[in-house]
């Protein structure tokens, strides 16, 4: 069982840094990164948005992603499961 969540955990850490990577880059309609972007955000984006709603503004930049991958790699990875 924990293996499962730890790869669940690898998986949507994963695709919260496809997210940032993807948003370095234009993408248009109906392109391959338009798509790919398009999943990954509707995967990641409720707990992007729900630590986003909580955190304090800092100019344009969203540090939402950065607080959610610490809490899966120190919290969750390394404190609860153990992978």
């Amino acid at each position: 069982m924990r293996t499962i969540l730890c790869n669940i955990v690898s998986i949507f850490t994963m695709m919260i840094i496809v997210r940032v990577v993807l948003s370095w880059f234009p993408s248009t309609s109906g392109g391959l990164i338009a798509q790919v972007s398009y999943y990954v955000g509707r995967a990641t984006e409720p707990v992007l948005n729900a630590v986003r709603q909580r955190l304090p503004r800092v100019g344009s930049l969203d540090l939402s992603p950065l607080v959610v991958l610490l809490f899966l790699q120190i919290v969750v990875q390394g404190m609860i499961l153990k992978c």
